[in-house]
Protein backbone atom coordinates (compact mmCIF):
# COMPACT_ATOMS: atom_id res chain seq x y z
CA UNK A 1 0.00 0.00 0.00
CA UNK A 2 1.30 3.49 -0.84
CA UNK A 3 0.96 5.84 2.13
CA UNK A 4 1.99 9.02 0.32
CA UNK A 5 3.43 10.01 -3.05
CA UNK A 6 4.80 13.56 -3.18
CA UNK A 7 6.47 15.60 -5.91
CA UNK A 8 8.65 18.66 -5.42
CA UNK A 9 10.08 17.61 -2.08
CA UNK A 10 12.69 20.18 -1.00
CA UNK A 11 14.23 18.21 1.84
CA UNK A 12 13.83 15.09 3.97
CA UNK A 13 15.13 14.44 7.47
CA UNK A 14 15.09 10.81 8.64
CA UNK A 15 16.19 8.95 11.76
CA UNK A 16 18.57 5.98 11.56
CA UNK A 17 20.01 3.83 14.35
CA UNK A 18 23.14 6.07 14.15
CA UNK A 19 21.25 9.38 14.30
CA UNK A 20 19.36 11.66 11.94
CA UNK A 21 20.43 12.71 8.46
CA UNK A 22 19.07 14.99 5.77
CA UNK A 23 18.43 14.52 2.08
CA UNK A 24 18.46 17.40 -0.37
CA UNK A 25 17.49 17.02 -4.05
CA UNK A 26 21.06 16.71 -5.39
CA UNK A 27 22.35 14.20 -2.83
CA UNK A 28 24.05 11.08 -4.17
CA UNK A 29 22.04 7.86 -4.28
CA UNK A 30 21.98 5.99 -1.00
CA UNK A 31 20.15 3.54 1.24
CA UNK A 32 19.57 3.74 4.98
CA UNK A 33 17.97 1.60 7.66
CA UNK A 34 15.36 3.68 9.47
CA UNK A 35 14.79 3.59 13.20
CA UNK A 36 11.33 4.13 14.67
CA UNK A 37 10.82 7.87 15.01
CA UNK A 38 9.87 10.99 13.08
CA UNK A 39 10.59 11.46 9.38
CA UNK A 40 10.11 15.06 8.20
CA UNK A 41 9.78 16.35 4.66
CA UNK A 42 9.02 19.72 3.12
CA UNK A 43 7.21 20.65 -0.07
CA UNK A 44 6.14 24.01 -1.46
CA UNK A 45 2.48 22.97 -1.34
CA UNK A 46 2.33 21.26 2.08
CA UNK A 47 5.10 23.01 4.01
CA UNK A 48 6.78 20.83 6.63
CA UNK A 49 5.08 17.48 7.27
CA UNK A 50 5.99 15.01 10.00
CA UNK A 51 5.50 11.26 9.66
CA UNK A 52 5.85 8.90 12.60
CA UNK A 53 7.37 5.71 11.18
CA UNK A 54 8.18 2.26 12.41
CA UNK A 55 11.51 0.68 11.54
CA UNK A 56 12.14 0.36 7.80
CA UNK A 57 14.34 1.27 4.86
CA UNK A 58 14.91 4.46 2.85
CA UNK A 59 16.29 4.28 -0.71
CA UNK A 60 17.29 7.32 -2.79
CA UNK A 61 17.78 6.56 -6.49
CA UNK A 62 18.02 9.53 -8.82
CA UNK A 63 15.20 11.95 -8.09
CA UNK A 64 13.11 9.28 -6.30
CA UNK A 65 13.14 8.59 -2.58
CA UNK A 66 11.29 5.46 -1.49
CA UNK A 67 10.54 4.71 2.15
CA UNK A 68 9.28 1.31 3.24
CA UNK A 69 8.00 0.91 6.80
CA UNK A 70 5.44 -1.30 8.54
CA UNK A 71 3.46 1.56 10.08
CA UNK A 72 3.21 5.30 9.43
CA UNK A 73 1.09 8.19 10.70
CA UNK A 74 1.37 11.70 9.19
CA UNK A 75 0.64 15.09 10.72
CA UNK A 76 1.70 18.73 10.74
CA UNK A 77 1.42 19.21 14.52
CA UNK A 78 3.87 17.20 16.64
CA UNK A 79 1.60 17.15 19.72
CA UNK A 80 -1.31 15.67 17.77
CA UNK A 81 1.06 13.24 16.06
CA UNK A 82 2.46 12.16 19.43
CA UNK A 83 -1.03 11.36 20.71
CA UNK A 84 -1.87 9.41 17.54
CA UNK A 85 1.36 7.42 17.80
CA UNK A 86 0.67 6.49 21.41
CA UNK A 87 -2.86 5.42 20.51
CA UNK A 88 -2.05 3.49 17.30
CA UNK A 89 1.41 2.01 17.91
CA UNK A 90 0.71 0.95 21.50
CA UNK A 91 -2.44 -0.84 20.30
CA UNK A 92 -0.28 -2.68 17.75
CA UNK A 93 2.10 -3.77 20.52
CA UNK A 94 -0.84 -5.31 22.41
CA UNK A 95 -1.98 -7.10 19.24
CA UNK A 96 1.55 -8.42 18.64
CA UNK A 97 1.69 -9.77 22.21
CA UNK A 98 -1.61 -11.60 21.65
CA UNK A 99 -0.38 -13.07 18.37
CA UNK A 100 2.89 -14.21 20.00
CA UNK A 101 0.93 -15.90 22.82
CA UNK A 102 -1.31 -17.74 20.35
CA UNK A 103 1.70 -18.83 18.26
CA UNK A 104 3.53 -20.09 21.36
CA UNK A 105 0.49 -22.18 22.32
CA UNK A 106 0.25 -23.57 18.78
CA UNK A 107 3.95 -24.44 18.74
CA UNK A 108 3.65 -26.14 22.14
CA UNK A 109 0.71 -28.21 20.88
CA UNK A 110 2.63 -29.14 17.75
CA UNK A 111 5.64 -30.30 19.77
CA UNK A 112 3.44 -32.40 22.10
CA UNK A 113 1.73 -34.08 19.12
CA UNK A 114 5.07 -34.71 17.46
CA UNK A 115 6.45 -36.33 20.63
CA UNK A 116 3.32 -38.50 20.91
CA UNK A 117 3.75 -39.66 17.31
CA UNK A 118 7.42 -40.51 17.94
CA UNK A 119 6.48 -42.61 21.00
CA UNK A 120 3.43 -44.15 19.42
Amino acid sequence: MVFAQKAGVKRIVALTPRGSFGLLPNRLDCTAALAPGILAYETGADGEVFVAVDAGVLVKAGADVLVSVRNAIAGTDLDTLHAAVKREFLALNDQEKTVRTVLAKMEGGFVRKFVELQRG
